[in-house]
C-alpha cells in the first residue's frame, strides 16, 4: 500500500479547470490565475451547488469529503467552444477566459476535457496591475516556489476555496456580494502577506513540488 495512500480519496475527484490560451493572443499569468480563483468560488456557490437537489450539489459534496484536488486544462480553437458546451461557470476578466467544471471521480471526466492537454500551460505575465476597490480576496503565491500557470491557477482555485469556506462570514458575504473577484498580490513583500492571510493552502505533493510546499495564501480585503 502506498504510504500516502487516503481510503476517504479513493477514488480521487478533481474539479476542471480549463484556461482559453490561443496561440495568437493568449492571457498572461496573473489573470489567468484570477479567472481561475473567482471561477471556482462563483460554482461553489451557484445555486446549482448549494441547494439540496442541484444538479451539481452531491458532487460538490463528495468532492470537498476528500482531498481538495483541481486540475487545470488549457484549450483553444474549436475546443474552447467543445469546453463551453459542457455544464459550468466562465469567468472573463482582464483578458482571460477560465470555465470551472463541476467536480468528479478522475475516471470520469467528460472525454471532451480529458482531451485538454494538462502540462505545459506556462503563461508571460505584465506589469502588476492596480488593486481593485474593496471588496475583493487578495490572493498571494509563494515568491521562493516555481511553479507553472497551470499549477498556479490551481493553488488560486484553492485558495479562494479555503476563504470562501474558512474566512469571516461577514467578510465573505460582503466579497460575494462584489462579485467574488480576486487580485493576485505580486506587489507586497511576501512576509507581509504571510502575516495578513486568513487561509494557507499546502499542496499534496501530486505534481511539481514536494507535498506540505506552502504555495498560496488569501484574505479578503474590505
Amino acid at each position: 500500500m502506498r504510504p500516502d495512500y487516503d481510503p476517504l480519496d479513493d477514488p480521487p475527484w478533481a474539479m476542471q479547470l480549463v484556461v482559453r490560451a490561443e496561440k495568437a493572443d493568449p492571457p498572461n499569468h496573473s489573470a489567468a490565475c484570477e479567472a481561475a480563483a473567482t471561477a471556482v468560488v462563483r460554482l461553489l456557490t451557484d445555486p446549482r451547488a448549494t441547494e439540496p437537489g442541484g444538479e451539481w450539489h452531491e458532487a460538490v459534496r463528495e468532492w470537498e469529503s476528500r482531498r481538495i484536488r483541481k486540475v487545470t486544462r488549457r484549450a483553444r480553437g474549436v475546443r474552447w467552444p467543445e469546453a463551453q458546451a459542457l455544464p459550468g461557470v466562465t469567468v472573463e476578466h482582464a483578458g482571460a477566459e477560465v470555465r470551472a467544471f463541476p467536480p468528479t471521480a478522475v475516471a470520469d471526466v467528460p472525454p471532451e476535457l480529458a482531451k485538454l492537454q494538462v502540462a505545459g500551460l506556462d503563461l508571460e505575465d505584465g506589469d502588476p496591475e492596480p488593486s481593485p476597490e474593496p471588496p475583493y480576496a487578495a490572493i498571494a503565491l509563494n515568491p521562493g516556489v516555481t511553479i507553472t500557470t497551470g499549477k498556479a491557477a490551481a493553488q488560486c482555485g484553492h485558495a479562494a476555496q479555503l476563504l470562501l469556506r474558512q474566512g469571516k462570514r461577514k467578510d465573505v458575504a460582503a466579497w460575494l456580494e462584489g462579485g467574488a473577484r480576486v487580485h493576485l498580490a505580486r506587489d507586497v513583500p511576501w512576509e507581509r502577506c504571510v502575516k495578513r492571510a486568513t487561509v494557507a493552502v499546502r499542496d499534496g505533493g501530486f505534481t511539481e513540488v514536494p507535498p506540505g510546499t506552502m504555495t498560496a495564501i488569501a484574505w479578503i480585503v474590505r
